[in-house]
């Protein structure tokens, strides 16, 4: 098997193996190491002698028998150094992982509420996620999120100490919790997916990687949860966004906003994919926020070209989700949709109440959207202006380019 497909496969079968070995053995932490040695040995080993008939069982064997040897070995060394205190494995740690068959049932879903627990902070929870459930190494992570790798190892290691003194059973949320606990998940994996396609710092405007990790993971939990319309909705919005992707930058990776894309290049499986998901989720009543603006951005895909979009739908959207979420992006949004319906005057009026609220007050995208407006009601100076303040408030270099190239263009 080519070395490419290997490494799929690995990504794949990664959270299920530590949600196996965690499930039977615990140790979050430790478990974790053993799987991540698993895995490398089959990367070394596959492409050279064959990938086993139970890859599966193949990687769980391997991490749980690296698992004993870390926990023999943190058992010695806890004795040499606390004579007193001493910490004795349970009798089941020590039988030899080979001699036990492996769990048919796939934990990711599980590890997948373990790494979003609410007890871990946003930053946390995304980094476990990712290393986790996504197979990321931290180096990867890291140069993602434009951090040291230092760093992230210190994030990643308070985050899996947290799970592990939490006391956490492994398994799925109780009842009453799991609604919460599954709009975490969600959360998260859309958080990943923001910072991949439109990244808040750096010399790139998209990361890639972090979006298409993204999509895979909302597809992952579409599979474990195909009847939940909210995690249909996720997975529809990622794909229709993510299908402008290729016709987002120009030749030399410059912003092109999406009035001016060529929508020839737009990923047509991904529109298709993701209207036939809202179209299908849709009819089943009471639409949360995700499967909204999956409706939403389907009606900017579907458009031919900007020029004929429907905007008076896209209103009618936004204000159903404006009545179900408390989202200053969202106000913002609408208040685009409110001028491209009703006029430029009538979306400046709606970005004074924005301007007060603490969350967006100094976003660049609130700067950036009365530019906008300001240029459309032909008040040149002021957009100028504007755009040169947005220009100042993003950490985004081809964002901050952009806008400062709308600035100059209203010079003359």
């Amino acid at each position: 098997m080519p070395d490419t497909e290997v490494e799929d496969l690995l990504r794949t079968l990664a959270p299920q193996v530590l949600g196996a070995v965690v499930r039977r053995y615990g140790h979050f932490d430790t478990a974790e190491d053993a799987v991540q040695e698993a895995l490398l040995a089959a990367a070394l080993q596959w492409p050279e002698e064959g990938v086993p008939d139970s890859p599966r069982g193949w990687l769980i064997t391997v991490a749980a028998r690296r698992l004993t040897d870390l926990l023999r070995s943190e058992q010695a060394r806890q004795r040499r150094e606390d004579t007193v205190a001493q910490w004795v494995l349970p009798e089941q740690w020590l039988a030899p992982a080979a001699d036990r068959p492996a769990s048919d049932s796939d934990d990711t879903l599980i590890l997948l509420f373990m790494c979003c627990h609410p007890a871990l902070t946003p930053a946390g929870q995304i980094a476990l996620t990712l290393r986790a459930v996504g197979g990321l190494t931290t180096a990867e992570i890291a140069r993602a999120f434009l951090v040291p790798e230092g760093t992230m190892t210190r994030r990643i290691t308070r985050a899996k100490q947290s799970i592990q003194h939490s006391g956490i059973p492994f398994g799925m949320p109780k009842p009453e919790d799991r609604a919460a606990r599954l709009a975490a998940v969600l959360h998260v994996v859309y958080l990943i997916f923001n910072e991949g396609y439109a990244s808040t710092s750096g010399p790139a405007l998209q990361r890639a990687e972090l979006a298409t990790e993204a999509i895979r993971l909302a597809r992952m939990v579409h599979r474990l949860l195909p009847d939940d319309t909210e995690v249909a909705g996720l997975l529809a919005l990622m794909l229709l966004t993510d299908a402008r992707r290729p016709a987002r930058t120009g030749p030399d990776g410059e912003l092109v906003p999406m009035a001016e894309q060529d929508r020839s290049r737009w990923n047509a499986a991904y529109i298709a994919e993701g209207v036939a998901l809202i179209s299908a989720t849709l009819p089943k009543g009471s639409p949360g926020p995700y499967q909204i603006q999956a409706a939403i951005a389907a009606v900017h895909d579907e458009a031919p070209s900007a020029e004929v979009t429907d905007w008076p739908q896209i209103l009618a959207l936004y204000e159903v989700l404006m009545r179900t979420s408390d989202n200053p992006v969202v106000a913002l949004n609408h208040t685009v949709a409110v001028a491209m319906v009703r006029g430029a005057r009538a979306g400046l009026d709606l970005l004074g109440a924005l301007e007060a609220d603490d969350r967006i007050a100094r976003d660049h995208r609130l700067h950036a959207v009365r530019a906008h407006l300001l240029e459309m009601a032909g008040e040149r100076v002021a957009a100028r202006a504007a755009y040169e303040l947005a220009a100042t408030r993003t950490a985004s270099l081809p964002q901050r380019r952009y806008l400062n190239s709308r600035a100059a263009r209203l010079a003359d």
